[in-house]
């Protein structure tokens, strides 16, 4: 019976969904940016991986914008993994916005508007403000209440202290609401924003740590303030230039942050927060943070968005550009010409290039084991050998995708480690694309509108086929 009701416990803690990329970490770069073997989730591809941590090294100075970056390789080389990798490494305050080529003909705003709304994601503004606060102890708070409800407001006196100095400050209702709401007692550690009235709860004070034989896992205990009470403190807030034209646009308010639904921002607003941004950075309030545009099959882009962003990379304020495609010479939206990667010359000739290379086979073994790892699938290695030899022969993603399907064929078999029998049953159930294809041209003469081109003999099926 214990056996029974270990095998029935259940990690409740581990709630995140295991994504494509969901074990990529960053690039995988040492200090001197030299790609290590296996770091981060990173494998193989070592100049794609190098080049793509020089631009982040140039996107964390900050000093150059308008740069344009193009990840080109054969699907399934880890293009979209290169860029989760730098989108990690570059930080929090850095922005970084994705999006697919194919988005911008979905939304109801026209392409370049929806181009520009992308640029301005990925184009931060950190500005620095000072705030005058009130921050110490609670030593004493008294609250007077009227003898009849209603006669007159609540007052009361608030007593806080430092290491240096104690002083007694009157409160109002709303101050008396607001220390109620936050449940402030004598010994709370506390910051009062005075141009607001915000009450911030630092914690306990480390003197009041014996009031209480037991304490909740919550309660943080903090030393008493030192010096002044009054203090000067300044506050960084980190918004993007997107975030600051929504809010400002009349039409949708800074409701639309949360319901996504921006619609057409005016130019004349966008040209004013400009100005009021380049005042900032004048007066040193404010400093621009470039940070990265990544937008993935950037071969369903047509002509008028190229055109559009030749001129965007222009900008004295625009991020740097990284853009995905796995094309080769083919035809460009919207035109009858044929181009590499199915993009103008002109824009081409702006774009530094970073190419993928087809994984080796040793490069696939390690990836299935990182993946195998994230996953959390036990894996024979016989069975690790197998399906080596599959992603070899037929394709890295499919052999990805078989690693949760062995595990669920292995649990209904009842068996603790996923084997070869798991993996070649999986193998058969479900079929990659060459075999598939082989089908196809098997009998194609069974399926309604096929364009392939028929064998001798087949003539006669095909009209069978469309009178069934």
């Amino acid at each position: 019976m214990a056996e029974l009701k270990l095998s029935e416990s259940r990690d409740l803690t581990r709630i995140e969904r295991i994504g494509a990329h969901s074990h990529i970490r960053g690039l995988g770069l040492d200090s001197a940016l030299e790609p290590r073997a296996v770091s981060e989730g990173m494998v193989g591809q070592n100049s794609a991986r190098k080049a793509a941590g020089v631009i982040v090294r140039m996107v964390q100075e900050g000093k150059i914008a308008g740069r344009a970056v193009l990840l080109a390789g054969q699907p399934g080389t880890g293009k979209t993994a290169i860029a989760m990798g730098m989108a990690k490494s570059i930080g929090l305050e850095t922005p970084f916005a994705m999006m697919a080529g194919s988005e911008l003909f979905s939304l109801e705003i026209s392409k370049t508007e929806a181009l520009l709304q992308a640029f301005r994601k990925a184009i931060g503004v950190r500005i620095k403000e000072e705030n005058e606060i009130i921050e110490g102890e609670v030593v004493e708070i008294q609250i007077d209440r009227p003898a009849v409800s209603g006669a007159a407001s609540k007052t009361g006196k608030l007593t806080l202290k430092t290491t240096e100095m104690e002083t007694v400050y009157d409160l109002g209702a709303k101050m008396i609401e607001a220390l109620a709401k936050d449940k402030v007692q004598s010994g709370d550690v506390i910051a009062i924003d005075k141009a607001s009235g915000k009450i911030t709860k630092l914690g306990r004070s480390f003197s009041r740590s014996r009031d209480y034989d037991a304490m909740g896992p919550q309660t943080k205990f903090v030393q008493c303030p030192d010096g002044e009470l009054q203090k000067r403190k300044e506050v960084v807030h980190c918004v993007t230039l997107h975030e600051i034209d929504v809010i400002n646009s009349r039409t949708q308010g800074f409701l639309a942050l949360f319901t996504g639904d921006t619609g057409e921002i005016r130019a004349e607003v966008r040209e004013q927060i400009d100005t009021k941004v380049a005042e900032w950075r004048e007066e040193g309030k404010a400093e621009i943070v470039p940070g990265v545009l990544f937008i993935d099959e950037v071969h369903m882009l047509d002509i008028e968005c190229f055109s559009f962003l030749n001129r965007a990379l222009e900008n004295d304020m625009a991020p740097i550009l990284v853009v995905a495609t796995n094309r080769g010479i083919t035809t460009i939206r919207g035109t009858n010409y044929k181009s590499p990667h199915g993009i103008p010359i002109d824009f081409l000739d702006r774009l530094l290039i970073i190419s993928t290379q087809p994984y080796t086979e040793e490069d696939i073994r390690k990836i299935l084991d990182i993946r195998i790892q994230e996953e959390d699938v036990e894996m024979s290695e016989d069975a690790k050998v197998l399906l080596t030899k599959i992603g070899v022969d037929t394709s890295l993603r499919y052999a990805i995708h078989l690693i949760t399907s062995a595990a669920l064929a292995c649990q209904k078999r009842k068996g603790k480690m996923v084997e070869m029998e798991d993996i070649s049953r999986v193998y058969e159930l479900f079929w990659d694309v060459k075999r598939s294809t082989q089908y196809l041209m098997e009998y194609q003469s069974q399926y309604m509108f096929n364009e392939a081109p028929l064998a001798e003999g087949d003539e006669d099926g095909e009209d069978n086929a469309m009178i069934s």
